[in-house]
């Protein structure tokens, strides 16, 4: 080392006392930024609890379009499916889609033939 004074840290002075020292705790270098933030409550529980209450009424809904209104019923039910499935409740969502699709098509391609 040549000159003490010539160890700096952001401009300011580091301390030396002419031997070789590892460097100082101040001096590491850290990647906080890529980590992921700290979550102070689980969120996920939260958004299954709201998933699974839309997703049930989406199913209902769904199921209840196969006798009455299956239009209107049938998409309210496949929209509030994906809202549901979107909130967590995946397999609830996904059988309300299903269903929902189920009435529609019966509703356009087989009940013309029967009525």
């Amino acid at each position: 080392m040549a000159d003490d004074r010539e160890r700096t840290y952001n401009g300011s002075y580091v301390q030396s006392i002419e031997k070789e020292e590892p460097e100082r705790t101040f001096m590491e270098e850290t990647a906080a930024e890529v980590a992921e933030p700290i979550r102070r409550r689980d969120e996920r529980d939260e958004e299954r609890a709201d998933g699974a209450g839309l997703g049930w009424l989406a199913l209902a809904l769904s199921i209840i379009a196969l006798f009455i209104w299956p239009i209107l019923l049938g998409a309210t039910g496949i929209i509030v499916g994906f809202i549901a499935r979107r909130r967590g409740a995946e397999t609830l969502g996904a059988w309300a889609i299903g269903i929902g699709v189920i009435a529609i098509l019966v509703r356009l391609f087989i009940m013309p033939f029967y009525t």
